[in-house]
């Protein structure tokens, strides 16, 4: 059983329970989709000249329409993307620090009030499984794993290196159990501790292992601890997540990643939400131009050094 030794946390009716207008109007893909959209309902925002409500993200935010499939949010650092999917991370009772619904654990309580003033409006649809992946914090999600099993009696392995090529990273593993008979939380993730991988290949033993399909899965920069060819690999497995019932939100940096065709892209900039094509991004536009012209570029940017 995944992750059965943390208590649920309680959830805002108001956030969750907000029902689509017009559901017999949906198209067949708004019907399919788990997160329809997002608004700030501004009659509980304590004051918009305070943190986090003074970003332009925030000032600006009236109906962001989620894709039925993935969503991107991009832009520099500082505008507000990982505030946000904070925020609808937690407005879904997922944890702030990462994980399911089932994780209730806190290193540090510093997620922003924004959760507390956002209307999530939910398809009739209800995903059986949900994830927020925090690049910034994994490693707090894996020691609380590590925890709830040692104190259900679970000793992990002896290390063992190995590359995530796909496959579960040690079937042996798999067949284990605690003395109750329920599983551990770490079986879940392939069955081996993820302080003992690479960041990547605990990423991917997430990807891989952790996300089952006909779910909801919010990942803040998943590629900060990938290659370019993992970065690949990643677009593969989203894929095929998407066509097992799936819905994303990501930010990211990655021009890999938001490359992915069967989504939308919103740019956070000083003004606030706009969606932009692919091909229009600065990501896209500075690495192509960058790896076309790299030696010139770099004379210009090293010139006055």
């Amino acid at each position: 059983m995944d992750e059965v030794n943390s208590t649920p946390k309680d959830i805002n009716t108001r956030q969750n329970d907000v029902l689509h207008e017009g559901i017999a109007g949906m198209t067949a893909l708004e019907g399919a989709q788990y997160l329809l959209s997002a608004s700030l309902d501004k009659a509980q925002v304590p004051s918009m000249d305070a943190y986090p409500f003074n970003l332009p993200v925030c000032r600006n935010l009236q109906e962001l329409k989620f894709h039925p499939h993935v969503t991107f949010f991009i832009g520099e650092n500082g505008t507000g993307k990982s505030t946000i999917l904070e925020a609808i991370a937690v407005a879904l009772g997922m944890n702030a620090e990462g994980g399911s619904k089932n994780f209730n654990f806190s290193t540090n309580a510093t997620h922003s009030p924004l959760h507390e003033a956002l209307t999530l409006v939910r398809g009739f649809k209800y995903p059986k499984d949900s994830y927020f992946l925090r690049a910034e914090s994994f490693y707090n999600v894996a020691s609380e794993i590590e925890r709830l099993d040692s104190e259900s009696g679970w000793t992990p392995p002896p290390p063992i290196i190995n590359s995530y090529d796909g496959r579960p990273l040690h079937p042996q593993l798999s067949g284990l159990s605690l003395s109750g008979g329920s599983q551990p939380i770490i079986n879940s993730y392939g069955g081996y501790s993820l302080h003992a991988q690479s960041h990547g290949e605990s990423f991917f033993a997430l990807l891989m292992e952790r996300f089952r399909g006909n779910g909801l899965y919010i990942l803040d920069e998943p590629e900060a601890a990938l290659s370019p060819t993992r970065q690949l690999s990643l677009l593969a497995r989203l894929h095929e997540l998407v066509r097992a019932n799936s819905q994303f939100i990501i930010a990211t940096h990655s021009p890999i990643l938001m490359a992915y065709p069967d989504s939308v892209i919103y740019e956070l900039t000083e003004n606030g939400i706009r969606q932009v094509e692919y091909t229009d991004t600065e990501h896209y536009a500075v690495t192509r131009e960058f790896l076309n012209h790299h030696e010139e570029m770099l004379r210009n940017i090293l010139e006055g050094e």
